[in-house]
């Protein structure tokens, strides 16, 4: 069967909007949960793009089209999305509201799907709209499901209990704490629309997206501390209702509209995160007569403040990771240097590696193995048409994750393969000297992301370089590897960093077209004692991954003593606890890997 081209499904849709009196429609990476990771049924700019990264918007209009991605994706997108018929922008740079404004015209009808916008977004395209003198108009069925003949069917994997061993709270005393302080601002129910914020709330897990252990559904939490969950009936293992009951109840999914119309009708005052809801529900129950209350998901920052329990299991986790990952290493180094390993070769032992360790569950996203100009994707896949050989003189860059059911893990590692160039030893240095900047910071309660953040950077910006990502994302529970609300960095993030939330430090350089280095470790946010201290609370970052730097890549001559203690003492402390949980050989590895460097 002849495939469709992107142009003929970009023509596809544009006859389908005329049909419906539109002028253009705007296509999101997104579900009606707002996932970053998308169930394949849901993959709707991936269908009409052939982009595969998670953000990104597509907008279609009469006479042309854009598509919109972040620094992460920018290369990505030029070698996946049809140059003639998509305009590339920049998704921070120029927001898809910012470009709507030039590019309607006065009595256009913009479409948009109302599942898949936040009510924050859609009144952002409202205004974009009404400076042009357009109007937005929301559309439901999605026109693109209309022409979508091969969808994938809706994932139906079983929702199941997560141990208390590994939540360290039960459902009933989140539940509780939540709902007291609704009662406090007299507030009836909250509506939770994220699947990781449900599964954090009911202490259970799910498998309907790749790579995470999500939940897809519904869920109501009232003022005495009651909820409902609702769910496709498919989904109800034998063991969810005996582990959520009494206090919950398991209601399909189709009753979910009716029981938001019931909440208009009597009135009631709901909360719902404008940020993080799609724009139906919030618009439903206004239609309906309930008080809307504007409010972030309550479970938020609650999930993101690990407790004890979550934060031990994250550090068993990354011992049992470490291990992983020193074994992929050690077998690199003996390995790589014939140049006869591919990218997807080194792939497929890592993740090997991984799945002999206790406990595993996944990979916590798609290993991103690459090399030598591969490395400057930020986000690459190794695909049959870009797979490269890890040739001896370039960099390798590998990305990578476990799901444990203790812990989330993420670490980031570039190694040389061969003889690295004085440039590469340079790049990687400064990288480093920024991550360890980071990883030494203390810093006062009410410290953001955004005021640490040029810490990993002003090594790169003392040259005249820059990475065009984030510094750090927050991480889950044997849950999200991207995680909110915490963040490190340039702007826009207000969320103060408190102890308990897990993060990563992944400062990184990418020389489009020759190689890309990125070195990424987990923190907690933990507290600290300053001399003086000024009477405040201070906090500091505790490193939990444990994995060697390639020392071949360190020009020693740029770090001053402090950075090169830190390092002496980290490489120790990964040789201690990672060399009795691997065999004599990568021991061995390890033993030469972690030599102190003076």
């Amino acid at each position: 069967m002849k495939s469709i081209t992107c142009e003929e499904r970009v023509r596809a849709l544009r006859g389908q909007l005329a049909r419906q009196g539109l002028s253009g429609f705007i296509v999101p990476h997104a579900d009606e949960y707002q996932n970053e990771y998308l169930p394949a049924c849901a993959e709707r700019l991936a269908w009409l793009t052939g982009f595969t990264g998670s953000a990104g918007t597509a907008v279609v209009l009469a006479e042309q089209a854009a598509i919109f991605v972040d620094g992460r994706y920018t290369l990505q997108a030029r070698e996946q999305v049809d140059v003639q018929v998509f305009t590339f922008r920049h998704l921070i740079d120029e927001p898809v509201h910012a470009w709507l404004s030039g590019a309607l015209r006065p009595g256009d009808k913009l479409g948009y799907d109302p599942w898949l916008h936040t009510l924050q977004e859609v009144r952002q395209l409202q205004e974009a709209c009404s400076r042009a003198g357009a109007a937005l108009t929301p559309c439901e069925p999605n026109p693109i499901d209309a022409l979508w003949d091969d969808r994938p069917a809706p994932p139906a994997a079983k929702v199941v209990p997560h141990d208390l061993a590994y939540t360290g709270k039960s459902s009933e005393d989140k539940r509780q704490e939540l709902a007291a302080k609704l009662k406090n601002e007299n507030i009836g129910v909250a509506v939770l629309t994220a699947p990781d914020s449900i599964a954090w709330l009911l202490n259970v897990r799910g498998g309907d997206v790749e790579h995470t252990p999500l939940p897809l559904g519904f869920a109501l939490l009232y003022q005495d501390g009651t909820a409902a969950l609702f769910l496709d009936p498919p989904k109800v293992s034998d063991a969810l209702a005996p582990h959520v009951r009494p206090a919950v109840r398991i209601r399909p999914v189709s009753d979910f509209h009716e029981t938001l119309e019931q909440l208009g009708k009597t009135g009631e005052r709901v909360l719902c995160d404008p940020n993080r809801t799609a724009s139906w529900i919030p618009e439903r129950l206004t239609l309906s007569g309930a008080q809307l209350i504007e409010e972030e998901d309550p479970c938020l920052l609650p999930k993101a403040c690990k407790n004890a329990v979550e934060i031990n299991g994250a550090r068993e986790a990354h011992k049992r990771d470490g291990a992983a990952v020193c074994e992929f290493l050690a077998w690199l180094s003996r390995e790589a240097q014939a140049g006869q390993l591919s990218e997807r070769d080194a792939q497929s032992y890592l993740d090997a590696c991984r799945r002999r360790q206790p406990l595993w569950q996944d990979s916590s996203f798609p290993t991103i193995s690459a090399a030598g100009p591969n490395g400057a994707i930020v986000h690459y896949r190794a695909a049959d048409e870009q797979c490269r050989s890890l040739e001896p003189g370039t960099l390798y860059l590998v990305d990578s994750g476990g799901q444990y059911l203790d812990g989330t893990t993420d670490v980031t590692r570039t190694v040389a393969v061969g003889s690295a160039t004085p440039e590469h030893r340079d790049r990687y240095t400064r990288i480093l000297k920024g991550h360890i900047a980071l990883a030494t910071a203390t810093f006062p309660k009410g410290t953001t992301g955004a005021q640490l953040d040029t810490l990993a950077r002003r090594p790169l910006w003392e040259v005249g370089l820059d990475y065009d990502h984030g510094t750090g994302h927050g991480v889950g529970s044997y849950l999200g590897v991207h995680e909110g609300p915490q963040r490190i960095s340039k702007g826009g993030h207000t969320v103060a960093l408190q102890p308990g939330m897990i993060l990563s430090n992944e400062p990184g350089y990418y020389k489009s077209g020759e190689y890309g280095i990125r070195l990424e470790n987990l923190v907690v946010v933990i507290p600290a004692t300053i001399g003086g201290g000024g009477g405040r609370e201070w906090f500091a970052f505790e490193t939990i991954t444990l994995v060697p730097f390639d020392a071949s890549l360190i020009d020693a001559t740029l770090l001053n003593a402090t950075e090169t203690e830190w390092l002496n003492t980290y490489h120790a402390r990964v040789r201690a606890v990672i060399g009795p949980l691997v065999d004599s050989s990568t021991a061995a590895w390890l033993e030469q890997a972690t030599e102190r460097i003076f």
